[in-house]
């Protein structure tokens, strides 16, 4: 249990820094929408879908392969194993930011960005940026510093969403009144242009941040430690880039599957915006994963049986406090929608279906100790594949029909085929006791608790709300009830 309450504090901490600042950044999406037409917000969704691809390929799974050969008994210095990484990912991203600089116009052709090339670039440097950086920000994990950790990530949502109102609403006040004064560094036309370019500025200031991280080690090359890395996180490549696909090949197939390119564009920025709603189970998730993969390798280490008893109540308390999300946003869906443009509101039907799939995706990561702790990870390999199959076949038949719902749709049953999948096959290979009734129960409350809100109506929006509200609060009551947790409980736990 004393590990569980690590992790429980670990994961507030990592939280603070993902859910605050994914949440600021969130705030940036009622800018966009505002301020740029959907068309124009479909062409920042696109180009940083193909970022998310680009951030997998460039990290090549190192991130897992760090903390595994941290943490084992073969390599008793986990200073060597950072260095190591650190060196590879270094020269892995100086290549790829080369080889964009010389196939730019190309590239920039392909995604239908010609004539704004500097998009390309300025996006290309920042993923560099930002792939080298992630082993530093690991090490920080690795260490047990949560609170810099957490004030280095606050510090960059902060200084990006500074710069964002900066370029995109302080300057164009300043050019209507006295243009002179920025004329040297500004550009009206530029548009969208500055969303990226606040990016990169970011990116390079939590690289010069994190110098001291970097040169805290000695510059060490292990030439067979990386091969034997290498070997081991060499399926969480294709495990990332199928489980990137599963989270953004729907953004990329859509322009395709619909004809009209300039309706394509408009019903990408709205599927975007509103996916963004969903962000708050990705921050959930996101804070969760940077605590659970250095938890679950330490109590790796520990003999006995108490550590299988240990990740059994980690996914307890995970679904508990998904579920728990998952009611709070759909309750509050009248009021959180208002982070968006008017405009962009028919697309909220797709929010229930992507925070049921982001559920589903956090259970499926939860599952994936049993071949991350086995040296198995091909199987993670498999399972994303056969998720990225369900992905592309299933928006291919339902996009040309449903338009951006056949997406969401897509989403579901991609990570719902994926969770069950990883849950069959692990548990004979790694059995974790889970308490799948118990676990099926909540799931049963949340979900008789959601049909219930959802159908009532008081033609009040306030009476609805108050209603949701004390729905919300039965469901936590009956798990405290559930748990025997008591008030003095949760307190204690909290302090």
């Amino acid at each position: 249990m004393a590990g569980v309450k690590s992790l429980a504090k670990d994961t507030a901490i990592y939280g603070l820094s993902s859910i605050v600042g994914r949440f600021l950044n969130w705030c940036l999406v009622p800018l966009y929408t505002n301020m740029f037409p959907a068309a124009q917000y479909g062409v920042v969704t696109y180009i940083y879908t193909v970022v998310a691809f680009a951030l997998i390929i460039l990290t090549y799974g190192m991130e897992t392969g760090f903390f595994r050969f941290a943490n084992h008994d073969r390599y008793d210095n986990p200073d060597e194993v950072y260095s190591t990484s650190l060196v590879s990912l270094g020269v892995t991203s100086t290549i790829f930011f080369a080889l964009t600089l010389i196939f730019l116009h190309p590239i920039s052709d392909a995604l239908n960005c010609a004539g704004h090339e500097s998009y390309i670039w300025l996006m290309a440097l920042a993923v560099a940026v930002d792939a080298y950086t992630s082993i530093p920000f690991a090490y920080l994990r690795f260490k047990k510093r949560p609170m810099r950790f957490a004030t280095l990530k606050l510090l960059n949502i902060g200084l990006n969403i500074g710069l964002n109102l900066f370029f995109i609403l302080l300057c164009p006040w300043l050019w209507n009144r006295c243009p002179e004064s920025i004329s040297w560094f500004y550009d009206p036309g530029y548009g969208i242009g500055y969303i990226f370019l606040a990016n990169l500025i970011t990116s390079a200031l939590m690289l010069v941040l994190l110098l001291p991280d970097i040169m805290s080690v000695p510059l060490v090359f292990n030439g067979r430690l990386l091969k034997d890395m290498l070997r081991y996180s060499s399926p969480f490549l294709i495990l990332g880039i199928a489980g990137i696909m599963n989270q953004t090949v729907d953004k990329l197939l859509l322009p395709v599957l619909i004809t009209d390119k300039a309706e394509a564009m408009t019903e990408l920025g709205i599927y975007g915006a509103n996916y963004k709603i969903a962000v708050v189970m990705v921050m959930f998730i996101q804070a969760f994963r940077y605590a659970y993969e250095p938890f679950i390798f330490a109590q790796n280490k520990e003999k006995g049986t108490g550590k299988l008893q240990a990740y059994s109540d980690a996914m307890k308390y995970f679904l508990i406090f998904a579920l728990f999300i998952f009611l709070g946003v759909m309750f509050y869906l009248d009021i959180i929608k208002y982070f968006i443009s008017p405009a962009y509101f028919s697309g909220l039907r797709v929010v229930p279906l992507i925070m049921l799939a982001e559920l589903f995706f956090g259970i499926f990561f939860n599952l994936s100790l049993w071949y991350k702790l086995t040296d198995r990870t091909r199987w993670g390999a498999w399972f994303s594949l056969l998720g990225a199959v369900i992905t592309v076949t299933l928006n291919i038949v339902l996009v040309p029909r449903w338009g951006y719902m056949g997406c969401a749709w897509a989403a579901l049953a991609c990570y719902g085929i994926m969770m069950l999948a990883s849950y069959f096959v692990g548990r004979s290979v790694f059995p974790i006791n889970y308490n799948i009734p118990r676990l099926l129960f909540y799931c049963a409350v949340a979900a008789v608790l959601y049909v219930a809100a959802m159908f009532a109506d008081f033609h009040a929006e306030w009476a609805n709300l108050i209603f949701r509200t004390v729905l919300l609060i039965l469901y936590m009551g009956i798990v405290c009830r559930t748990e025997h947790i008591t008030i003095k409980q949760l307190i204690h736990i909290r302090r």
